[in-house]
């Protein structure tokens, strides 16, 4: 090993030694933009937003803030904002009148349900942004379980035969990408030949092939009305906290059954997943900013506790150096504001 003679440069034996700076690409703003790894743009957005009845109506959500469920109207207006800051995608869900909810989740099926008509309008006025619809029955069973039931057991081979049904009503009303959140064995493939049958080959499934069963759900149960309708837990469908090696099994077997896109829900607490199933698949990936994680950077930016546009930044940076192609994420449009602003 060398030893360096005060600031010369060089050893004793006469030799440079040219030590490594790093510090030399930090030290200026075009010098860190040019050298940048990872780059976050608008392209890279996707705006997860909830509709309800009735018309001009928006309602905020208590544990998100910011964040409203608004009427069909509404979020039509709301989606030509987001498409004219260059938002590519929305993600529409609802809030259905607990009126409406059974235990078999039949709204899911209704042509006319509030996703249909959003589906319907948005897709008619704001032709240029694509539409994702989530597929799992949550939204519409008055026990609040993605799927259907038998006692305290959720039936999947039922459950993925209603939603097929469920992937061609949103499909014939408009939906560009079908997101089956719902996690049964079996549906992508079942949704797939569905759609391709019924003459929707064209339209694209957007997997939650990871998805976990996490503490970071709360607030978006909030949203859609599902929060207290719940009963027990989604334990035996969503995956266990501790499993990495099983979401690789997940997407694998999405992929085989015809899956376009994979997608880990949540965001933050599973980098490490994004990441592994960008390296083993390369197929593109997506990952979801949930609710909770949303929810947590609001509440401490208004308390005064971090640099609340600073940390939505950072955060969404972090899905793409994890290997993310897009996020999902309730600040999409405040994002994308920042952005075009430069």
């Amino acid at each position: 090993m060398h030893e360096t003679i005060g600031t010369t440069g060089r050893t004793r034996d006469g030799a440079l030694d040219l030590p490594r700076r790093p510090r030399r690409n930090r030290r200026a703003d075009w010098t860190r933009r040019l050298v940048r790894e990872t780059t976050l743009s608008v392209d890279d957005l996707i705006w997860p937003i909830f509709v309800i009845d009735g018309a001009k109506r928006r309602e905020p959500v208590a544990s998100l803030p910011g964040v409203e469920r608004m009427s069909v109207d509404e979020a039509a207006r709301a989606v030509a904002d987001a498409a004219a800051l260059g938002i590519p995608a929305v993600a529409l869900f609802p809030f259905t009148d607990p009126a409406a909810r059974d235990p078999e989740g039949s709204e899911a099926l209704n042509p006319q349900n509030l996703v249909c008509q959003a589906l319907r309008l948005i897709k008619r006025e704001v032709p240029e942004i694509g539409l994702i619809t989530d597929v799992a029955l949550d939204p519409y069973t008055s026990h609040g379980h993605d799927g259907l039931m038998e006692g305290e057991r959720i039936l999947n081979d039922a459950t993925v035969e209603t939603l097929v049904r469920q992937a061609l009503v949103q499909a014939e009303a408009g939906a560009d990408v079908i997101a089956p959140s719902d996690m049964m064995d079996g549906r992508v493939g079942a949704i797939r030949a569905g759609l391709d049958e019924a003459g929707f080959a064209d339209v694209q499934i957007m997997s939650y092939a990871a998805k976990y069963a996490s503490a970071f759900y709360g607030p978006f149960r909030d949203a859609i009305g599902t929060k207290k309708a719940l009963v027990g837990d989604k334990k035996t469908y969503q995956m266990d906290p501790g499993n990495g090696d099983e979401a690789e099994l997940e997407a694998e077997l999405d992929i085989a059954e015809g899956a376009d896109m994979l997608m880990v829900k949540p965001g933050m607490p599973y980098l490490d997943v994004v990441r592994r199933l960008k390296d083993r698949f390369r197929m593109p990936t997506f990952a979801y900013q949930v609710s909770g994680e949303y929810a947590m950077i609001q509440a401490a930016a208004q308390n005064g506790w971090l640099d609340g546009d600073a940390a939505m930044m950072e955060s969404l940076q972090a899905f793409k150096r994890a290997g993310a192609d897009g996020v999902l994420t309730y600040f999409a449009v405040e994002a994308a504001r920042k952005l075009r602003a430069g």
